[in-house]
C-alpha cells in the first residue's frame, strides 16, 4: 500500500493545477498529457497492484454533474451529500461550493484521498473522505452523487440495486453520464444535458454529450 505522502508526491510530479473546461470555477491537479500519464503510471504501479489513475482526469460525467450543482445549488444546499467514486473530488468540491452542509467523498483508489486533499486546498473547501467500499452501506445522506460510474458491467451490477434502494428511502441519487454502456436508463429521470469538452486521447472525441439523471 502506498503512503499518503508518496501518493501526494507522485500527484504533484505528474499533474498540473488546471481548471476543467466545463467547470472553470474549480481547479484540479490534472494530467497534462492524458495518454502519456496513463501509460506511465500503469507501468510504474503495476508491481504494486494499484489501479490506473482515474483521479488524474476530469471525466465528462463528473464535469456535467459538477456544472449542474454549481448552476442549481438547491439540489445540495444545506444537505448531507455522499459523492460516490469521487476520483479527484471534482463533484464533492462542487457540492461544497454549492452550499452542502456535509460532504463525504468515497473512493477505494489509494491515490484518490491524496488527490482530494490537494484539490480541497486548491479550492478552499473541506469535506470528509472515505477510502473503503461503501456500496451497500446504510448511507447517512440526503443526496448521493455519482459522476461517470457506469463504464464497467460488474460495477454497474453492484451499484444499480443500491442506488435504487437509496432512492426508495427518498435519498436523491443524481448521476452524470456521457452514454456509458451500462447506464440503466429505465431507472432514470433526465434533469439536464451538457456538451462537455473532453480529452481526445481518453474518449476518442473532443466533446461528449453528457446527461445528468436522477434515479426514479
Amino acid at each position: 500500500m502506498i503512503s499518503a505522502g508518496a501518493a501526494e508526491t507522485f500527484i504533484r510530479a505528474n499533474t498540473t493545477l488546471a481548471a476543467p473546461p466545463h467547470v472553470p470555477e474549480i481547479r484540479l491537479h490534472l494530467a497534462d498529457e492524458a495518454h502519456d500519464l496513463w501509460q506511465r503510471t500503469e507501468v510504474e504501479l503495476q508491481e504494486l497492484g494499484l489501479p490506473p489513475p482515474f483521479w488524474a482526469f476530469a471525466w465528462a460525467g463528473g464535469q456535467g454533474l459538477a456544472r449542474h450543482l454549481l448552476d442549481h445549488p438547491e439540489y445540495v444546499r444545506g444537505k448531507r451529500v455522499l459523492d460516490f467514486a469521487t476520483g479527484s473530488g471534482l463533484v464533492a468540491i462542487a457540492a461544497a461550493m454549492a452550499g452542502a452542509s456535509e460532504v463525504l467523498a468515497a473512493d477505494t483508489d489509494p491515490f484518490s484521498a491524496s488527490a482530494c486533499r490537494l484539490n480541497m486546498a486548491a479550492n478552499g473547501v473541506r469535506f470528509d473522505i472515505a477510502g473503503h467500499d461503501v456500496v451497500g452501506d446504510k448511507v447517512e445522506a440526503d443526496v448521493v452523487l455519482a459522476g461517470d460510474v457506469f463504464y464497467d458491467k460488474a460495477l454497474a451490477a453492484r451499484i444499480i440495486p443500491w442506488f435504487q434502494a437509496l432512492a426508495g428511502r427518498r435519498i436523491a441519487v443524481l448521476v452524470g453520464d456521457p452514454g456509458r454502456a451500462y447506464l440503466p436508463r429505465e431507472c432514470l429521470r433526465r434533469l439536464a444535458e451538457y456538451e462537455v469538452p473532453v480529452t481526445h486521447a481518453l474518449e476518442d472525441a473532443e466533446v461528449k454529450r453528457t446527461i445528468v439523471w436522477q434515479f426514479a
